[in-house]
């Protein structure tokens, strides 16, 4: 009888050893884990680490982190990391949408030891992703689920066990909020890099138009874009030819933002790549488009307006594309370049025609975008034509770009705390009053 009682105390200690040294390896995954994850670590770092850990502790062949995303498709689960054990050579395994849909709607832990069995999931089971059996804990942060930790086919015969489960969900649950800062301190450092971007294009942007406005004898020039952006699509340029001549120009693409700063930069380079000095400006109108719809998306287009100023026959040459047509003032009365054409870019063989109006003495004319014209105000009116002649007619007495800046400012003041839509570009082309 002693002996039997002496063999059960021998049972006991050695069950009770096992549970210890059991114990003593869990405790010790989950302070490695927590160092590393409270480390300065990146967040594809950390994850790593984690899938790498719960893997080679859990006796899995595969382990996987899933973030949701907040987007509307089949399957909202990505796959940030996977880890496997190297020596098994099998395929990716992944979870179907059937158990990540389960997941969602339970928010608890999942083990599956025979999946071909699982009624729940019968429909899971494919050649091509051989899934046996399965441990899958959710990431909860705030009651709100944000991915899962998942583990995949468990060695040996004793399937993912109650131990198993409870060590998954203590790591989930040390994660999930770690994961979520890492995630966002990443996201944060991307809209910095991408405001830095932005700010970048915007300077470059900048550089492209006119650093000063020309000189030209009897006359007084100037130009201004504000975009509604950190880029906007509107340019205008001014171009020096010989003869006591100047070519101003102003064009709007469509769309805002990037896209719409590039195809700027393409009609830009575009008109500027003219020979502008020897052909009419109705062929350079033409020839523009043609290169414009060659190069460029079928539903990509812009406006555009230019014209040669003569500042030794007083005359004012120009071709219109579509654009807002341009005012002249004198004194209180105010008349539109009326000649106008299609926009850039919309039909290849597009034809153009040209006008001519003498610029006479004290003579003011603004040439503007549509972010000036259709700025709206609380009620949803439009600032209008009538009120640009209007402001124009009040303030003539001002350099160029004093007029332009009491533009804009009256646009501001009747648009009010409503955000710009829409880029604001402006030239005036003044000539000096007579004797």
């Amino acid at each position: 009888m002693a002996g039997k009682s002496g063999d059960g105390d021998l049972n006991e200690l050695h069950d009770e050893n096992l549970r210890l040294k059991a114990a003593v390896e869990e405790l010790s995954i989950l302070n490695e884990i927590s160092t590393a994850i409270n480390s300065a670590l990146s967040l594809e770092k950390i994850i790593e680490l984690i899938v790498r850990k719960c893997v080679k502790y859990l006796g899995a062949e595969q382990g996987t982190v899933t973030i949701l995303e907040r987007k509307e498709r089949e399957n909202p689960f990505v796959t940030m990391v996977r880890g496997a054990d190297r020596s098994t050579g099998i395929l990716p395994l992944h979870l179907d949408t059937q158990i990540t849909g389960w997941m969602l709607a339970n928010r608890e832990p999942l083990v599956i030891d025979d999946l071909a069995r699982d009624t729940r999931f019968k429909s899971v089971m494919q050649e091509d992703n051989p899934v046996k059996s399965l441990l899958s804990v959710p990431l909860l942060l705030k009651g709100t689920i944000m991915g899962s930790l998942n583990v995949f086919n468990k060695r040996g015969k004793t399937g993912f066990t109650e131990s198993d489960k409870r060590l998954l969900s203590i790591i989930a649950t040390q994660s999930a909020q770690v994961i979520e800062n890492a995630r966002l301190l990443e996201e944060e450092k991307a809209l910095i890099y991408m405001r830095e971007e932005m700010e970048m294009a915007c300077r470059i942007q900048m550089g492209l138009l006119p650093a000063k406005p020309p000189e030209l004898k009897g006359y007084d020039i100037a130009g201004k874009s504000i975009p509604a952006r950190a880029v906007g699509g509107d340019y205008f340029d001014f171009i020096s030819l010989e003869d006591e001549r100047v070519v101003c120009c102003l064009g709007d693409v469509s769309g805002k933002g990037m896209p719409a700063a590039l195809l700027m930069s393409n009609l830009q380079a575009t008109f500027r790549g003219q020979d502008l000095a020897n052909h009419r400006p109705e062929k350079i109108m033409q020839r523009s488009n043609l290169l414009l719809f060659r190069s460029t998306d079928p539903e990509k287009f812009a406006t555009f307006f230019f014209g040669v100023l003569d500042g030794r026959r007083h005359t004012f040459e120009y071709c219109n594309a579509g654009h807002n047509h341009p005012i002249i003032s004198c004194g209180r009365e105010s008349r539109r370049l009326e000649k106008s054409g299609l926009i850039l870019g919309a039909i290849e063989e597009a034809k153009y025609e040209s006008g001519i109006v003498e610029m006479a003495g004290g003579d003011v004319l603004t040439i503007f975008s549509d972010g000036i014209s259709e700025a709206v105000d609380a009620g949803d009116a439009e600032f209008g034509e009538e009120r640009i002649c209007s402001v124009v007619s009040g303030c003539r007495d001002l350099p160029a770009a004093g007029i332009i800046d009491h533009i804009v400012s009256e646009v501001r003041r009747f648009a009010g705390d409503l955000p710009q839509r829409d880029d604001m570009t402006l030239v005036v082309v003044k000539r000096a009053a007579a004797g």
